[in-house]
């Protein structure tokens, strides 16, 4: 009993303590509070009300907007320390819910300026994948002209790289052509400059092995696979190509493989029926080129060795990031097109799935073309597998893990488990609960005073069904699968429609005593059945009995003194049905 009382004063004390309790999700910004009245409150009484709210406290209030009459909600001036008052007040009573009427406000893209113009990145769905990736540990080589220092990259983490022209440490750009691949694979980004890149958080490894002409050797090409590969470089680069199959670039090729790097190279400008080398290289990704519609760019090789499609732009719509221009030695923005371009967003999205825990390169192609979006009638193998979709490709790669954005989404979402629920105001859904299932257990103690019968495990369901149900699972979230069945069962007999149907309005007939009386012409001839219907009536009873005073409003009453009458009454009833049962199961 010293135990019962105990844990009554505490579970009274904490929704005390929590009752003024603002929380986190209370710290919105607002300026107006939403009130909206039931529908069964006559206009003349709601435009009573408001105009003594507005006399007494001097705010303003008013419809808030044309469409808003039939279901009678207003916006009424007001901040938060009002609002505690205002929910408060007598109007409550006329009131189904008031609410803060947050400020929300366009959820947050790259703050870089230009970044509306970078058709490509959005072609390729790239914020779905910056949800879960954005290429964090990975380091990509970028195998090219070298790379300058241009402000846009500024923000861009660089590993030391080489250069295979002069045979020094000096990478700069003195082409433009390197620096340009390198900004889409990893520009700066969110730094209120310029343009995005794809996988912003990777390193980039500058390796220079074409010369300011655009031109470079084999040799220089396959020592800088190598050096790639020997310095932890988890993706390669190339968005360059030839005519001609070398045995010295297989040979690097097949050593940077073996140590699980993926290599993405250009399948060439000709508009030839097969890819260029390395591309046409089987352990080496292939990329055709797509213009601003999602066609074939007009300069694309494609057919043979082609194992995906991504944008490279046209005359009609380039490819735009910062680079060098290497007349002047200074930074612009200019736009590109090519296979070459087509290549970097690969890699930028390889560097996307390798942070996203993927790391044979064969399991990086595999995600990359079971993500694509297919092309159904493609005879001449223009796109490969499809076309590059990064959102995709990175919620293939964490399907069936757990991520951190998974995890959040799982405690956030509605229910009794999200993040917020253990600090915030909703903090006071548990609270009910709490009690809902204290009362009933206490009822419980109360009537085996008088009439003994055995703690069984019908009875104590019948309790926890009958009060609060099994609450706790309606925070319960899977991914992909419908929430309903969790909020079902986590939900006690007479909050079922709730639910169910997402209101906050009691049915009833679950919200009364025709459960319990349903379930004694069923049982009563069961003596297990008789202890459930006991533990029903009495969970039922409680359940009630807290809602007459945290929340009496049921569907079809015409206000809410009634509703806390009819609940009252109803919660009555149950425990005299519960007395009765007992009563008559003493004597059998």
């Amino acid at each position: 009993m010293k135990k019962l009382l105990l844990l009554s004063l505490f579970v009274v004390g904490l929704w005390l303590a929590l009752h003024n309790f603002k929380g986190l999700a209370n710290q919105g910004e607002f300026d107006s509070i939403i009130i909206n009245f039931r529908e069964d409150v006559p206009t003349s009484v709601i435009s009573e009300q408001l105009g003594a709210i507005t006399k007494q406290y001097e705010k303003t209030v008013s419809l808030n907007s044309i469409f808003s009459a039939d279901e009678h909600i207003y916006t009424l001036s007001g901040d938060r320390i009002f609002f505690n008052i205002i929910k408060r007040s007598p109007i409550k009573k006329y009131v189904e819910y008031f609410e803060p009427n947050y400020v929300y406000r366009t959820l947050k893209t790259p703050n870089d300026p230009d970044y509306s113009k970078q058709w490509n990145l959005h072609n390729i769905n790239i914020e779905k994948a910056w949800k879960d990736s954005k290429g964090e540990g990975i380091i990509v080589a970028v195998i090219d002209t070298g790379i300058s220092r241009i402000p846009d990259l500024q923000e861009t983490e660089f590993v030391e790289g080489y250069n295979f022209v002069n045979d020094n440490t000096d990478t700069s750009d003195d082409n433009g052509h390197g620096t340009h691949i390198a900004g889409t694979i990893a520009q700066s980004t969110n730094n209120e400059y310029g343009v995005a890149g794809i996988a912003y958080h990777a390193k980039i490894m500058p390796l220079k092995v074409l010369a300011g002409k655009g031109e470079g050797t084999v040799a220089d090409i396959a020592e800088a696979i190598r050096f790639a590969a020997d310095h932890s470089a988890d993706v390669i680069n190339l968005s360059l190509g030839g005519g001609g199959e070398s045995q010295i670039m297989k040979e690097a090729i097949d050593y940077a493989y073996s140590k699980d790097v993926v290599i993405i190279a250009a399948a060439g400008n000709s508009n030839q029926n097969a890819a260029f080398y390395p591309a046409r290289n089987p352990k080496v990704i292939s990329v055709s080129a797509l213009d601003a519609t999602g066609q074939k760019a007009n300069y694309s090789n494609y057919g043979a060795g082609i194992d995906i499609s991504a944008p490279g732009g046209s005359e009609t719509g380039k490819i735009i990031q910062e680079t060098v221009n290497p007349k002047t030695g200074k930074s612009v923005f200019v736009g590109f097109q090519g296979t070459s371009i087509a290549a970097s967003h690969v890699a930028g999205v390889a560097a996307l799935i390798k942070a996203s825990g993927i790391k044979e390169p064969s399991k990086v192609l595999f995600i990359l073309q079971r993500s694509s979006r297919t092309i159904r009638e493609d005879p001449f193998n223009y796109y490969g597998a499809g076309q590059l979709d990064a959102g995709e490709a990175v919620s293939l790669t964490i399907k069936g893990q757990i991520t951190f954005h998974d995890f959040f989404r799982w405690i956030r979402d509605d229910g009794y488990l999200h993040s917020r629920f253990w600090i915030d105001e909703s903090v006071m859904k548990l609270v009910p609960k709490l009690l809902m299932v204290l009362v009933s257990y206490l009822l419980a103690w109360f009537l085996r005073i008088y009439y003994p019968f055995t703690w069984t495990s019908p009875l104590n369901w019948g309790l926890i069904l009958g009060s609060s149900g099994l609450f706790f699972i309606q925070g319960i979230y899977i991914f992909d699968l419908p929430q309903w069945p969790f909020r079902v069962m986590g939900s006690s007999i007479p909050e079922l429609t709730n639910s169910i149907q997402g209101t906050f309005l009691l049915n009833p007939f679950l919200a009364s005593v025709l459960v319990p009386f349903t379930l004694i012409s069923l049982l009563f001839s069961h003596e297990q059945g008789r202890l459930f219907t006991i533990g029903i009536s009495l969970g039922i009873a409680s359940c009630l009995i807290v809602h007459v005073v945290i929340s009496p409003i049921v569907w079809g009453m015409p206000s809410v003194n009634i509703s806390r009458f009819f609940l009252a009454v109803n919660s009555t009833l149950c425990f005299g049905l519960a007395w009765l049962m007992a009563k008559k199961n003493k004597t059998m």
